[in-house]
């Protein structure tokens, strides 16, 4: 039995599109899960361990590019992008507009807006237990932002994502959690109606603002009809032992693995499609062999020898972290496809060149999603595309019809999907 996608449920005066479901395809067609992964690096990368000299499919591969020689022809490095309106003046917050593309990030009055991932997330999310994971290295922000320009706490505790991902709780703890979200779920209905009870005396630009808090009171509802439906439904069961914590915040190397680890482990039981990850940036030494200092002062190198060559190692060593996530989704099979077929790999950082604080240039390494790789693409730095057309072209990977975002004037110029 074939039913139309655009059918809905309607129930208690909330009307919700239905996930997708085997029923919605025609015989025959194949409608695979699409995935995204956002990472960002907030020390950037060293552009000269990075970025290859050579234009196009026969580009010799950097320091950085050797350790996912393996990979080649599944990832494409990309340069010269940047975010339009962004000022290396304020080039650590830039991190705020990572993957919202909102200019101005640091300056007084700043106002994100939503997030890539939440973006995704308003047209997919409701297909999964977790419509996103949002995790870090160590507690400093995150990457996801709401619609109303929030920022969404990351957590950057393995063990704690992972016992929400696949650990049930008692019998009693469940019947609470199904009780909270009715108690929620009646307090929103309740604030809703006052909230519209005063609507015709604002003015405009309150009722703009009253439109934006309503919004984001149907979006929790829809979300909490969702938490209340997947409650009744038992957790993945996957035989991986708990991951254990790592006290140390200066061991970037071993937190970034539990995060990888995890993320993984999340797509493959189709926990989410969405995950980001700020990574971590410490300004204590790590625990790795030939570095006595720390993350953030070899970033700020100022072009010193001895910093370059350390950061380097620190770079190198993060760069096979990256390469064993895209082994792990390469090995994992779905179908007649690969995970990372199906997943969309995105690394880069808000910063083109730490050491100056420049917004320019940014480091872009995409891999996975279906796209078609083995390139380097470039740009003209002077004269840029905006970041955000890449995230149009993220978008349209997924299976989203969008258009615009953020700042965008369309899609990425010379990417194109297989």
């Amino acid at each position: 039995m074939n039913i139309d996608r655009r059918h809905f449920l309607r129930t208690a005066g909330i009307s919700l599109a239905l996930p997708w479901l085997e029923a919605f395809a025609a015989p025959g067609m194949n409608q695979p899960a699409r995935r995204m992964v956002c990472i960002c690096a907030p020390l950037g990368l060293h552009p000269d361990f990075f970025f290859p000299a050579k234009a196009g499919r026969d580009y010799e591969l950097s320091p950085h590019l050797e350790i996912v020689r393996e990979f080649r022809d599944q990832f494409t490095v990309i340069s010269g992008l940047e975010h339009a309106g962004m000022s290396s003046s304020f080039g650590h917050q830039a991190s705020a507009s990572f993957l919202t593309g909102v200019p101005g990030a640091g300056r007084p009055g700043f106002r994100n807006a939503i997030s890539l991932d939440q973006f995704a997330a308003s047209h997919i999310g409701a297909q999964t237990r977790f419509p996103s994971l949002a995790l870090a290295g160590n507690g400093s922000g995150g990457l996801s932002w709401t619609r109303t320009g929030a920022l969404i706490p990351s957590d950057d505790s393995p063990s704690r994502v992972f016992s929400r991902l696949f650990l049930e709780g008692t019998p009693a703890q469940k019947r609470e959690q199904l009780r909270h979200l009715e108690d929620g779920r009646s307090v929103l209905d309740d604030v809703r109606e006052q909230a519209k009870s005063i609507s015709a005396n604002l003015g405009s630009e309150d009722r703009h603002k009253l439109d934006e808090y309503l919004t984001s009171i149907r979006e929790l509802e829809q979300q909490m009809v969702s938490d209340r439906n997947w409650a009744k439904k038992p957790k993945p069961t996957i035989d991986v032992p708990p991951p254990q914590d790592i006290p140390n915040a200066a061991d970037l190397i071993g937190r970034t693995r539990l995060l990888f680890d995890l993320t993984h482990l999340a797509l493959q039981t189709d926990s989410t499609r969405l995950v980001t990850i700020m990574l971590a940036g410490s300004t204590a030494a790590p625990p790795i062999e030939g570095v006595n200092l720390g993350h953030h002062d070899l970033s700020h190198h100022g072009k010193d020898p001895g910093k370059l060559a350390q950061l380097k190692i620190v770079e190198v060593e993060a760069m096979k972290t990256v390469r064993d996530l895209l082994a792990k989704l390469g090995g994992s099979q779905e179908g007649d496809a690969s995970l990372l077929d199906r997943t969309t790999v995105f690394l880069g950082s808000n910063l083109g060149d730490a050491s100056s604080h420049s917004t320019r240039n940014l480091p872009v390494f995409l891999a996975g999603g279906g796209f078609k790789h083995g390139q380097h693409l470039p740009f003209d730095p002077n004269d840029p595309p905006p970041l955000c057309n890449l995230y149009v072209s993220m978008l349209q990977r997924l299976g989203i019809e969008a258009d615009q975002f953020g700042t965008s004037t369309g899609t990425l110029t010379g990417l194109a999907m297989v």
